[in-house]
């Protein structure tokens, strides 16, 4: 039992699992809208949360947000459902699959075996898609893999209801209505608004540009703080959730540029298409920021020097950010963006 379903590679997982499974069901979408409508961006560093022994740092909004928020605002009706028996679980799953509907799925990285041995990790908000089930072997379309892929039902299970952070307790979701017509623009100014609420408006200094800003001031005191090994494990840290899990800070950046050139396109402003170059000017920036972090956990000559400059790269970051979303702030309000250089 399976049917036809197209897989496009993703960069993220979610925003992938929903633009693909509304794809699926006649509206087309791309990642990028559908990570810009669902405001995914946001920054945050919270030294007081560990994530195994290591403060979280985060490029996004929580596991499951951007589905939530992408089919409120385009009027699809979805159904999530966990479970507590495992049987259950799978049998639903098989229920749904035998009635030809493909069906989202949060898991554990860990345990899913298509995924190379030095790739796997403790993350329990993965997200796929499962399209049909051939004896006992799933098909999946993993939006961050170039292909479908066969996975053996156990495998799977184990997958979807994996202990600890974030437990999936066997997450499913799929579509159960889709709207006659949808206001695309009004969602896509929604989401703009929910991005740079949060990374301009949250009163709180770990969030948002004064969350960058408070890495910095944090990147420049490890060394006295913590010792020379700490201090490579941190930094190390926040470089692989940016640049390894989840497509990261400079990733994430990236998509949100593709999103505001749709968006110049559907809303018909070409200042859109302007903050889209400049976003992806930023990106580039977090880019150098964990190349110069690289050199001082790699413990190159310049080592003390780049950490430095990893710490002034992402105070330039913030000043970027915080211009940039100033003005696309104003302009989603009916405004005027500026030359970038104001708040």
């Amino acid at each position: 039992m399976s049917v036809s379903f197209p897989h496009r590679q993703s960069a993220h997982c979610e925003s992938g699992v929903t633009a693909n499974l509304l794809t699926w069901h006649g509206l087309p979408l791309t990642e990028a809208m559908a990570f810009g409508i669902g405001g995914g961006l946001v920054f945050g560093y919270f030294p007081f949360i560990k994530v195994n022994h290591l403060p979280l740092t985060t490029f996004r909004i929580p596991p499951g947000a951007i589905f939530r928020r992408v089919t409120r605002r385009l009027g699809v009706g979805i159904r999530r459902r966990t479970f507590r028996d495992e049987r259950r679980g799978t049998e639903e799953l098989d229920r749904l699959l035998a009635g030809g509907i493909p069906v989202g799925a949060q898991t554990s990285v860990y345990w899913l075996p298509y995924f190379p041995p030095a790739l796997r990790f403790h993350f329990n908000a993965h997200n796929l898609i499962v399209y049909g089930r051939e004896g006992d072997s799933y098909r999946i379309s993993d939006p961050v893999l170039g292909m479908p892929v066969a996975c053996a039902a156990a495998d799977l299970t184990r997958a979807r209801f994996a202990k600890g952070p974030l437990a999936p307790k066997g997450r499913l979701f799929h579509v159960v209505r889709m709207p006659e017509k949808i206001d695309l623009p009004k969602a896509i100014l929604k989401g703009i608004r929910d991005v740079c609420r949060a990374m301009l408006a949250v009163p709180i200094p770990l969030l948002g540009v004064r969350g960058i800003r408070y890495l910095a001031a944090q990147v420049e005191s490890w060394p006295s703080r913590l010792g020379e090994r700490k201090t490579t494990l941190y930094l190390g840290n926040v470089i692989r959730m940016q640049e390894e899990i989840g497509t990261g800070g400079g990733g994430f950046r990236f998509i949100y540029a593709a999103f505001l050139l749709e968006a110049a396109s559907v809303l018909g402003d070409a200042r859109y298409a302007e903050l889209s170059l400049r976003m992806t000017a930023i990106g580039d920036r977090w880019r150098d920021f964990a190349v110069a972090g690289a050199r001082h956990c790699k413990g190159r000559p310049e080592g003390r020097e780049s950490l430095a400059d990893a710490a002034r790269i992402l105070r330039e970051c913030a000043d970027l950010e915080e211009g940039l979303f100033g003005d696309l702030r104003r302009l989603a309000a009916g405004g005027h963006a500026t030359d970038g250089t104001g708040g």
